[in-house]
């Protein structure tokens, strides 16, 4: 797991102040209770944040985050460099909550040791899910010396393994010409995907396929690779400077109207309006 990147590692005392609606990110997160309780709701479903767990919000999840309290944690945001190869979130479905261990602690204090200047100077999700902050923290990572990187990508694969341990397959259940068409779309999201070419790697009609998606995936194979490549956008809107233009030609998409429309019907929001909202709080 040599392609996580850490943004951020830090700690907060909070009282009552950690409180946050609709935050959707492309990047993902942990905390470590120390003290307090707190709520966090993913997809409509509540759990308690409570000491001695360790928490996983993966990216693209929408939650609301609530708090009435003393609240201690750290927290950890890193980035999966997945370009062009299957991200563990496509792949599998993680818990949410797991049992900390001693080692635990003692792995993302070291983190936060050999990362000090790491930390959020603004809690608040949108003062940092934007392309002006990301640049920095990559400057910062690029600055790293080269043993703080390697140890640092170490603690971080640790850490993910323990829910690895129990993670499960989003697929397991589905077809297995239907795992091979959601791979080779995970891989290829870049690449204008036919109903055509899935239908053949499946070695089915394209008729018999288009039923076989929606019946595993409840959506037709279009309205899936539309929804990644609009994830993807998101990603690059927020950690590149790429012009919409470019990004819409790299997804595949040509006419860059239908990718503005794409884009809202998705995320409630143009590329234009997106970019500007977040960048604008930085």
């Amino acid at each position: 797991m040599d392609n996580l990147l850490l943004l951020n590692i830090g700690y907060s005392d909070l009282n009552a102040d950690w409180n946050w609606k609709d935050v959707y990110s492309p990047f993902a997160r942990l905390y470590y209770v120390k003290a307090g309780t707190a709520r966090t709701y993913i997809r409509d479903k509540m759990y308690k944040l409570e000491p001695g767990y360790i928490y996983l919000t993966p990216p693209f999840s929408l939650h609301n985050d609530e708090c009435d309290s003393r609240f201690s944690l750290y927290y950890i945001h890193f980035y999966e460099k997945s370009i062009q190869k299957e991200s563990l979130f496509d792949k599998y479905d993680f818990p949410v909550q797991i049992k900390a261990t001693p080692l635990d602690l003692q792995l993302i204090k070291r983190l936060y040791t050999i990362n000090p200047d790491r930390y959020l100077v603004n809690i608040d999700p949108k003062s940092y899910d934007n392309a002006p902050t990301f640049s920095r923290y990559i400057a910062d990572s690029n600055k790293s010396p080269y043993h703080v990187s390697v140890e640092t990508q170490s603690i971080l694969a640790v850490l993910i393994s323990r829910f690895l341990e129990f993670r499960v397959k989003k697929t397991i259940d589905k077809d297995a010409r239907i795992n091979k068409s959601l791979q080779y779309i995970h891989e290829n999201i870049n690449r204008d995907i036919s109903n055509t070419e899935l239908a053949a790697l499946a070695c089915v009609s394209e008729d018999h396929f288009i039923r076989l998606f929606k019946k595993e995936m409840q959506q037709p194979p279009a309205k899936y690779i539309n929804m990644k490549k609009i994830e993807k956008a998101q990603l690059l809107l927020l950690t590149s400077d790429a012009k919409i233009r470019d990004i819409s030609m790299d997804l595949s998409i040509d006419n860059v109207s239908y990718f503005d429309e794409l884009f809202k019907k998705y995320t409630g929001k143009t590329p234009k309006e997106y970019r500007k909202e977040y960048n604008s709080t930085a």
